[in-house]
């Protein structure tokens, strides 16, 4: 059985709700897996100015256990996969404290991946948002 996450994901700016501060017009997602069996995401779009963006790739390692979040110290990300279609991230400090997360949830049929994403930019400024993508 394929794994449901892996594969390309075009946003559906539509469906999604953005945050005021990172609305975008267009996006794809990857989640790949490595040789260790972990997911690799990778996120590329554009911004609502029509610039091209793209985030830091991430790497999901659903065991619970805490991993440094390479070139980001003192960060540790905590991820987890209570069942085959949903993957759990948070970010947190040293001392424990969370400074942001990601729910990536697959719909029953694998077309839809629903994304839920939450925390404090580098800007300091909280932000929310629920993005929608289809499968490729």
């Amino acid at each position: 059985m394929q794994d449901p996450f892996v594969g390309t994901w075009k946003l559906n700016v539509e469906k999604s709700e953005f945050d005021a501060n990172y609305s975008a017009t267009a996006g794809t997602m990857m989640f790949e897996l490595d040789a260790q069996g972990h997911y690799l995401l990778k996120v590329e779009g554009r911004n609502a100015k029509g610039e091209k963006v793209a985030e830091r790739p991430a790497r999901f390692i659903p065991d619970g256990k805490e991993h440094p979040v390479p070139d980001l110290a003192g960060l540790k990300a905590v991820a987890t996969q209570p069942d085959p279609k949903t993957i759990q991230n948070e970010v947190r400090r040293q001392d424990g404290s969370v400074i942001g997360g990601a729910t990536y949830v697959v719909s029953a049929d694998g077309k839809l991946l629903t994304a839920t994403n939450s925390g404090r930019d580098s800007q300091l400024r909280q932000f929310r948002q629920r993005t929608v993508w289809d499968r490729q």
